[in-house]
C-alpha cells in the first residue's frame, strides 16, 4: 500500500529474513554444489547460477504448498531430493538431511547487522520468515550477533509459508497483541516481490522493497514490470544500509 507519511512516522519494521537480511541465494547455491558437480559439462545448469536457483525455488515452493505444516529444514531436504531427481543425479538421505540443516550457515549481507542496529533506534524490529524456530535460532546466534528483534514469527508458528495470506494476518494480529503496534504503523520490509510484497499489497500493508542483487544478479527479488498492479511498495532501497541512511537522515532533520 502506498503512503505519503514519512518513513520514521511508523513504529515497526517487519522483515523477511532470507533474501533480505541473509544471503539466501549464495547459501543455497553453495550447498547445491554436490548436485551440480555431478552434472556433465554440457548440462545447461552446470555453470548457470540463476537457472539453478530458479529450479530450486520451484521445488521449494512446490514443497511448501504441498506440505505447509512441515518444518523448513524438511522442506529444504524435500526440495533438494526432488531437484536431484529432476537432474538425474544422486542425493542420499544423509545428503538431504545435511542440506536441510544448513540454514544457520548462510551468511548475512555485509550491511545487515549495522543497518538493523541503526534502524532499531527508530523502530521496533520484527521477523516474519519462512523458517523453523531452531534454524532461525542458529541464524540469529551465528550470523546476526548483536541484533535484537522485538518479535520473531516463523512458518512453524503459523503453519503455512509466505506468500500465504495467513502469515500476514498472523503478523498483523500478533504485532498488535504482542507489541501494541497497529497495522497502520507497520512497514513490511523485504526483497521478494512474490513472497512478500504481493501479499503485503493484498492485506493493505505499507511496504519497502530492499532490492539487493547489485553485486550478483538475484532471482529472489523479482522484476517489478512483471508485478504491475500486484505490488505497491512506497520505498525502494538497494540494500538495508540505504534504508538505515534514509531513517537517520529523516530523524536528523526532524
Amino acid at each position: 500500500m502506498l503512503t505519503e507519511r514519512p518513513l520514521t512516522s511508523f513504529k515497526c519494521l517487519t522483515f523477511d529474513c532470507f533474501g533480505t537480511l541473509i544471503d539466501w541465494e549464495s547459501g543455497i547455491y553453495k550447498a547445491l554444489q554436490p548436485l551440480i558437480q555431478q552434472l556433465p559439462d554440457s548440462h545447461p545448469l552446470r555453470n548457470d547460477r540463476l537457472a539453478t536457483l530458479k529450479a530450486f525455488i520451484r521445488h521449494e515452493g512446490d514443497a511448501q504448498t504441498a506440505n505447509p505444516a512441515d518444518l523448513y529444514k524438511s522442506i529444504l531436504a524435500t526440495a533438494y531430493g526432488n531437484l536431484a531427481k529432476e537432474l538425474g543425479v544422486q542425493a542420499s538421505e544423509e545428503d538431504k538431511t545435511a542440506f536441510g540443516g544448513g540454514v544457520g550457515d548462510w551468511s548475512a549481507f555485509p550491511d545487515t547487522i549495522e543497518a538493523l542496529q541503526r534502524l532499531h533506534k527508530h523502530f521496533k524490529l520484527v521477523i516474519l520468515s519462512n523458517v523453523d524456530r531452531a534454524s532461525f535460532a542458529r541464524t540469529l546466534t551465528d550470523q546476526l550477533p548483536g541484533v535484537d528483534f522485538d518479535a520473531i514469527y516463523t512458518a512453524q508458528d503459523i503453519g503455512s509459508y509466505k506468500p500465504d495470506l495467513r502469515n500476514f494476518h498472523y503478523l498483523m494480529e500478533h504485532v498488535e497483541k504482542d507489541l501494541g503496534v497497529k497495522k497502520d504503523d507497520i512497514i513490511h520490509t523485504a526483497q521478494s516481490l512474490h513472497h512478500d510484497h504481493t501479499p503485503a499489497h493484498q492485506v493493505g500493508l505499507v511496504s519497502a522493497w530492499i532490492e539487493r542483487g547489485q553485486e550478483v544478479e538475484s532471482v529472489m527479488g523479482g522484476d517489478p514490470t512483471e508485478y504491475e498492479g500486484k505490488v505497491s511498495y512506497t520505498w525502494r532501497f538497494k540494500d538495508m544500509a540505504g534504508m538505515a541512511d534514509a531513517a537517520d537522515a529523516e530523524a536528523k532533520s526532524a
